[in-house]
């Protein structure tokens, strides 16, 4: 019997210094296309159409300057979204925040 693979993309956010380091980092963990638009509108339409992932691991928030407080907690707010937007349409998504 074939079982497929976990897909798993990690947004790796340690060390990171500011809000554009912020978006590369995230067009590059989900390997989003160059007109990327480094917005969180931008985030919500790509990740919806382009992701599919089974799991999504996001590491070293703890790590971002207090300036980036709210884009943290943003990007928090898009991915369990998206998560309830997958379970809307019968399919599972782990949001896994260490």
């Amino acid at each position: 019997m074939d079982q497929k693979k976990e897909k798993v993309v990690t947004l790796d956010l340690t060390g990171c210094k500011n809000w554009l380091e912020l978006h590369k980092r995230i067009r590059a963990a989900f390997d989003f296309p160059d007109f990327y638009g480094k917005n969180w509108d931008a985030f919500w339409d790509l990740i919806r159409t382009e992701c599919d992932a089974d799991r999504i691991v996001v590491i070293g928030e703890d790590t971002l300057p207090k300036a980036l407080e709210r884009d943290r907690e943003k990007v928090n707010e898009i991915l369990y979204r998206f998560r309830d937007h997958m379970i809307q349409f019968g399919d599972k998504i782990v949001i896994e925040i260490q």
